[in-house]
């Protein structure tokens, strides 16, 4: 499958490791940068999703949240890193209907308004089971801040090398969906106001708001990844 990304917001928490593990299904366990685990809700616009194959004039149109914790695990060849992705929530019909079925990601009924500028972002998401309200500035690159990663450099190359996101199917197993990408691209944010029924809910010393990173206007490919083990999360299950 492709797509255009038109807008991604990763709104980043650093997570109190132990906390993290116990959202993680067996197997998975948290990256850890300067000792913290780090996880984030993923707020993306995508336009012209298709088969590979398929002109983009006839893609799809959708905004969907994921939210998302980074983890590692043992493959075949060592370890490995990417994000397990519990919750996906749309307000695309189609990636309800087809999400968990003819592709990977269990997509859940959500209500996404956003409104944005060149400078000014706010995107809301409204579910029967998660609420998220984030409000994010757009600011030049200097401007980056964060408690984990030194500049902006790093954090977009630690979001670039975890490709591959696990998602739980709907009868509790895992399965793996990788994104690629030739134009990777990050820009940082300032969070004004980020309001997350996922997140608000944990310890106040046990998550705690970091970074924001925007993309736009970067093309994307999904695939089935080649680099992990199959067999070895076929039956997989999810601790929840």
């Amino acid at each position: 499958m492709a797509a255009t990304i038109e807008r991604r917001l990763l709104v980043n928490y650093r997570i109190d490791p132990r906390v993290a593990q116990e959202m993680l299904p067996r197997g998975l366990r948290p990256q850890l940068v300067r000792g913290n685990a780090l996880a984030g809700v993923c707020l993306i616009r995508l336009g012209g999703f298709r088969p590979q194959w398929f002109s983009p004039k006839i893609g799809h149109r959708s905004e969907s949240a994921a939210h998302r914790i980074a983890v590692e695990w043992d493959g075949p060849g060592g370890v490995r890193t990417g994000v397990y992705i519990p919750r996906r929530h749309s307000a695309s019909r189609l990636a309800q209907l087809a999400g968990g079925r003819v592709f990977p990601g269990v997509h859940e009924h959500a209500v996404v308004t956003s409104v944005e500028s060149s400078t000014h972002l706010n995107v809301k998401v409204e579910a029967a089971d998660i609420y998220v309200d984030v409000d994010v500035d757009v600011v030049p690159p200097e401007r980056f801040q964060s408690g984990m990663f030194t500049d902006l450099t790093a954090a977009s190359e630690f979001f670039r090398k975890d490709a591959v996101g696990w998602s739980p199917t709907r009868d509790g197993r895992l399965e793996a969906l990788r994104l690629d990408t030739d134009a990777w691209r990050v820009e940082p944010g300032v969070a004004t106001r980020v309001e997350s029924s996922f997140f608000d809910v944990l310890p106040v010393e046990a998550a705690e708001l970091d970074h924001v990173l925007i993309m736009r206007g970067v093309p994307v490919v999904w695939s089935s990844p080649v680099e992990v083990d199959p067999d070895q999360h076929a039956t997989m299950r999810t601790t929840k």
